[in-house]
């Protein structure tokens, strides 16, 4: 199917504007997931046959398969449902913020196709966590999905730092409920002063405090839900070993490496596009960051590994580097919407090997 998109589709929606590309593939997953005996045939197609089929365990859920689709793709929830159709074995939505907001002006998302690249903007626009909640609750709950589900929190715009306590913890409220995990989302660019939250001195009373309200849930006999911290690839390591001890101390579930960059590495150095960059050029330095917190830890926490997947060995790489599961999402842009499937399988044949 991949040859269609590229011959077919991908010259169509290149010759759109990259948001509104991003739209109608939003649009059109929405659709499918509307259509369920479609969706159930093109899981059957998609999934990995019975000889392939190991399933990933990792902080106490099964995935069918190592593939995930990255944050950012589905931001209100609405495409997800699809996802299996597709071969993902699990997604993250989001990023959600406790209060609904635009993000930043338009135009706000680029495409750099001969780096296979993407720089983004976007703010963290959303219809915020209340509404992405309701529309949750009237679909598969957790535990009766065919992929587990994440939810990516992050801190709404209009939250100063000194009460983003208060915004991630509305957030975890509203969405605990209808998540399989959950992602403390402290590394996106293009929140002002966002980042500011993976210092220690920041992060850990954030963590503290969610750690907490999990411990309440689970006191109140509700279930727990695996935490997770997403990290910039733009820290040093010396700025990891800070965020690995937080981690350490609290017993986060896991992980995620790396978020986009705001580096412009190679050809990408003369472009004067504010935001963060994924796709091809991040891969390098998100495996390096993989690899170091995989040896950091023992091998011990759970990672998730993103950036720059755009092919089996690009994916290969970061299992070997340490990673549990991995996640893609510019891929799917530049190589179309089987491309998780084609992942998936390659990576099953070769661990079979």
């Amino acid at each position: 199917m991949g040859w269609l998109y590229q011959t077919a589709l991908k010259p169509v929606l290149f010759r759109l504007d990259a948001e509104h590309a991003h739209e109608v593939g939003v649009n059109a997953l929405a659709l499918l997931s509307r259509v369920r005996p479609l969706c159930a045939v093109m899981e059957r197609w998609n999934q990995l046959p019975a000889q392939l089929y190991r399933p990933v365990e990792c902080f106490g859920l099964k995935f069918p398969n190592a593939v995930g689709l990255a944050a950012g793709f589905d931001k209100n929830g609405r495409a997800w449902p699809a996802a299996a159709a597709l071969g993902f074995g699990h997604v993250e939505i989001g990023t959600v913020t406790l209060h609904a907001q635009p993000g930043n002006p338009r135009p706000r998302a680029f495409r750099y196709a001969d780096e296979e690249a993407v720089i983004n903007r976007m703010g963290f626009n959303n219809a915020g966590a209340a509404a992405l909640a309701a529309r949750l609750a009237r679909l598969s709950a957790p535990g009766r999905r065919k992929i587990p589900l994440g939810i990516n929190l992050g801190k709404s715009k209009v939250t100063s730092l000194d009460r983003a306590i208060e915004d991630y913890l509305g957030s975890f409220r509203l969405l605990a409920d209808h998540a399989d995990y959950v992602v403390v989302n402290v590394s996106s660019p293009n929140t002002p002063g966002l980042r500011e939250l993976q210092d220690a001195s920041w992060l850990k009373p954030l963590l503290v405090a969610l750690v907490d309200e999990n411990g309440a849930r689970v006191a109140a006999g509700q279930p727990r839900r695996p935490l997770l911290l997403k990290i910039a690839p733009d820290l040093n390591f010396a700025q990891i070993d800070a965020a690995l001890a937080v981690i350490d101390e609290l017993k986060l579930d896991g992980i995620v490496a790396t978020n986009t960059t705001l580096a412009r590495p190679g050809q990408l150095a003369m472009v004067n596009e504010a935001g963060g960059l994924s796709g091809r050029p991040v891969r390098r330095r998100s495996t390096q960051i993989i690899n170091y917190i995989s040896r950091a830890t023992s091998g011990r926490l759970p990672i998730i590994g993103v950036g720059g997947i755009m092919d089996e060995a690009s994916a290969a790489e970061k299992l070997d580097a340490g990673a549990k599961l991995v996640q893609l999402y510019t891929g799917l842009i530049y190589r179309g919407p089987f491309f998780a499937a084609e992942v998936a399988r390659a990576l099953a044949q070769r661990q079979r090997k």
